[in-house]
């Protein structure tokens, strides 16, 4: 190849290489209410939050004893790499009988107008549409009761929470399921759902999975 065309033939995979660069970072942040491939569905373990946050720790959730083990922190539509977030919406805040109706599951009005703003407006849903898919979605998994009402620290492995969940849930596969972990304690187990809530694969999600060998469940509140 003489060395001129040599050059514009390597200008061209540039320019290629560019423009599939930047139709990547453009997939990666478009914000489009509707526009992404699949939902994750994050459980917290809310002993874990309200200890590790302290006093900046949600009144609501935290203060008085309620006993909450697991609850819903968020159902959050993703990219296959990515998230969306803060998309354009018609409504900015949920109505207060909204609320109101989903705090035997996210346990905080503060937090259930959050996860609308940040994630909700993402899907593509009315308001109410969008918080019964989180209903849905959370009825979709089963808690497996090992971790319904612990009364005492428990240390465990995360691979052992990740498989009691999948006995619990079958055809909740090991890519489809991650525990979330901070320096000592469980945070979050986090299941992926395809936009039908079937269980489904997420390689990224999965990567970013806790890497303790050990962590802390902190008791239930009154138990």
């Amino acid at each position: 190849m003489r060395s001129g065309s040599r050059r514009l033939f390597l200008a061209s995979l540039f320019c290629l290489g560019l423009a599939t660069g930047g139709a990547e970072a453009q997939r990666v942040g478009t914000n489009v209410a509707g526009d992404f491939d699949y939902y994750v569905l994050s459980l917290s373990w809310s002993p874990s939050y309200c200890e590790a946050e302290a006093e900046r720790a949600d009144r609501f959730q935290c203060a008085g004893g309620r006993p909450y083990s697991f609850v819903v922190h968020g159902l959050w539509p993703q990219y296959e790499r990515g998230w969306p977030e803060f998309c354009p919406a018609a409504t900015s805040r949920p109505s207060e009988q909204i609320v109101r109706r989903m705090l035997d599951i996210m346990p905080s009005p503060n937090l259930v107008r959050r996860q609308w703003q940040k994630h909700g407006t993402c899907a593509g849903l009315s308001v109410e549409g969008y918080f019964d898919l989180v209903r849905k979605a959370r009825d979709r998994v089963i808690i497996p009761p090992a971790f319904r009402n612990i009364d005492r620290y428990v240390t465990v492995e995360p691979g052992a929470v990740e498989n009691a969940f999948r006995r619990a849930n079958p055809g909740l596969a090991a890519d489809a399921i991650a525990v979330d972990c901070d320096r000592r304690r469980l945070r979050e187990v986090r299941i992926c759902m395809d936009k039908a809530l079937n269980f489904r694969g997420c390689r990224e999600v999965d990567r970013r999975a806790c890497r303790l060998n050990k962590v802390v469940l902190p008791p239930v509140r009154g138990g």
